[in-house]
Order: structure tokens, then C-alpha cells, then sequence
């Protein structure tokens, strides 16, 4: 169970720090907005000269302060018909700044403070899922772990699934009761599945959809899913679990430096990082508070599906 517990406990905290970051990120500039809103005394009336700006139809107004300067800024607004081009918009902003921002003097148009506040509880609400399916593995486990265990024979296989942009691999046990009927069972990795032979004994605890299946050593293997009666579709199942790269088929050269068996990892995040600046920029335009918030919760999303997976290295 160490191996397992080790990616579960890896998982939880990849979720939870970069859901941190990305509420931090975020409650740092909303902080800062309320601040610099609840400065702004000021009131002046500004003309709208320019509507339906971009996917959110913002508007953009032409607005004097108390100095007489002339500002052009673009804002949010809920109530898009009643801002249209020509129409008047009241402006709030701080005297006391030397080129004041100008926020919506309508209490009520606060678009852009919930474009930096909603976010955080959307992120909470798909952190918390992410979090629970880890705890929610735990306890069956427990529960399975405590139930009357069955011998079985266990054969254990690798299933390859090939996508476009790269290949999966998880651990499968071919489980072939006394009585001759056969079914699969989804595992997470272990080491001690390395030193299993071609066949082995085993004690399969538990029932229904909640098993957990024991080596001869006592290693406690966790089960993903429930037992198939029919090999998983899609996959290719090989007949052992060692990796099958070039390491273990050729001695590498003095020098050459093989691929980490974590690289998969780095691929998720870089996929997510990448995924998130494209959004940021298509959907936020070129801000660095928007785009670092998709960047932060699109990385740290695919890393927590990838962790979920239970990757073979």
C-alpha cells in the first residue's frame, strides 16, 4: 500500500497547491480591486463610446475627473442594453490618484469584481471532487481490505492504450477463480508486481464492486473500478508489467542520459500550461491576471487527472 499511498498523498497535495495558488492569485487581485474601489469618492458622468466589445459586450467610456484630464477605459457591465454607444455612464473614481481608475459608480454592475471572486468557488467546486475520489479510494479499500478474502490465481498483464499524442499503461490482473471463471481487475502499480512470476497465487478480499487483491508477500494492491467480466476494450494486454521502452532492451551508450520514468508528468503539466495560456489569451485577451489563472488551474487540473489515472512508469 506504501507505493499507492505515496501517489494519493501526491495527488491531494498537487490539488490542493495549485488550487492555493490559483485562489491566491486571484484573492490577491480582488483585494485589491474592492480597495482601490472603496477609494474611489468621486462621481462623474462619462459618455459611452463604444458597445459590445468582445464575447462579454463590454463597453468603452470617455470620462473627465476633477482635474480635467480625459480618460478613454474599457468595463464590464451586466446591463448591456442600457449602456449603449452615446449613452451616458457614471464613473467613480479616487480624487486623490494621479491617473485615477474609473470604476462603475452603479452599485450593481460589478462584472469585473466577479470575474475575479467566482472563480475561486468554480475552482473550489472541481478541487473538492478531485480531492474526495482519493479519500473515497482509501475507505474501500479499508472496507474491502476487511472483508473475507477468496483464493484465486492472478495473472498480471499491462493494457497499452495508444492516443493520438502519446500511450497509456495500467496494470491489470487476469483473476481465475477455483470454480474456472475468469475476470479483470483494474490495479494500481507496485513495485512488488515487478518480481510477480507468470502466474501467482492471490487472496481477492471482498465483493461486488469493492475488492482488494493480495500478493503471496502480503502486498495489498488497490483495485480502480469494479471487476470486468471481459478484458477492458481498447487496450492491449501484455503479459507482464515491466517496462517496455529501449531501457530494457539495449545497454545505453557511456553518457547517454535516459528518460525520467516521470516525464509523463511534466508532459500533463506542460499540455495543462499550455492548454491554459491559449484560453487565457483567446478568452481574457492579453492580461496577465486572467491568463495566469487559466494557466495555474488548467496545469493543475490535468496533472490531478493524470495522478487520478494511476499512470504505470
Amino acid at each position: 500500500m506504501r507505493t499507492p499511498l505515496r501517489a494519493a498523498l501526491l495527488g491531494i497535495a498537487v490539488t490542493l497547491a495549485g488550487y492555493a495558488l490559483f485562489a491566491g492569485w486571484l484573492g490577491l487581485h480582488a483585494d485589491g480591486y474592492l480597495d482601490a474601489r472603496d477609494r474611489a469618492t468621486a462621481r462623474t458622468t462619462g459618455v459611452v463610446v463604444e458597445d459590445g466589445i468582445g464575447d462579454d459586450l463590454d463597453i468603452r467610456v470617455r470620462w473627465t475627473d476633477g482635474t480635467g484630464r480625459t480618460h478613454v477605459q474599457r468595463f464590464g457591465v451586466y446591463d448591456t442594453d442600457r449602456y449603449a454607444e452615446g449613452k451616458d455612464f457614471r464613473v467613480a473614481y479616487d480624487p486623490t490618484a494621479g491617473d485615477p481608475r474609473g470604476f462603475p459608480a452603479d452599485p450593481d454592475e460589478t462584472a469585473e469584481e466577479d470575474d475575479l471572486i467566482v472563480p475561486v468557488f468554480l475552482g473550489a467546486a472541481v478541487a473538492l471532487p478531485l480531492t474526495l475520489v482519493w479519500l473515497w479510494r482509501g475507505l474501500r479499500f479499508r472496507l474491502a481490505a476487511r472483508r473475507p478474502g477468496r483464493p484465486m490465481t492472478a495473472r498480471v498483464r499491462t493494457g497499452t492504450r495508444r492516443a493520438a499524442w502519446r500511450a497509456s499503461r495500467a496494470t491489470w490482473l487476469e483473476l481465475t477463480g477455483p470454480e474456472g471463471r475468469t475476470h479483470w481487475q483494474r490495479v494500481m502499480w507496485h513495485p512488488a508486481l515487478h518480481e510477480a512470476p507468470a502466474e501467482l497465487p492471490v487472496t481477492v478480499h471482498g465483493t461486488g464492486r469493492r475488492t482488494v487483491t493480495a500478493l503471496p508477500d502480503g502486498t495489498r494492491l488497490v483495485s480502480l473500478g469494479r471487476p470486468r467480466d471481459h478484458p477492458p476494450a481498447g487496450a492491449v494486454l501484455d503479459d507482464d508489467v515491466l517496462r517496455t521502452d529501449l531501457r530494457d532492451a539495449f545497454v545505453l551508450p557511456p553518457g547517454t542520459t535516459a528518460a525520467p520514468p516521470w516525464r509523463e508528468a511534466a508532459a500533463s503539466t506542460g499540455l495543462g500550461t499550455l492548454l491554459g495560456l491559449t484560453l487565457g489569451l483567446v478568452m481574457t485577451g492579453p492580461t496577465l491576471t486572467g491568463t495566469l489563472a487559466f494557466v495555474l488551474s488548467c496545469a493543475t487540473l490535468t496533472t490531478s487527472v493524470w495522478l487520478l489515472s494511476a499512470p504505470q512508469p
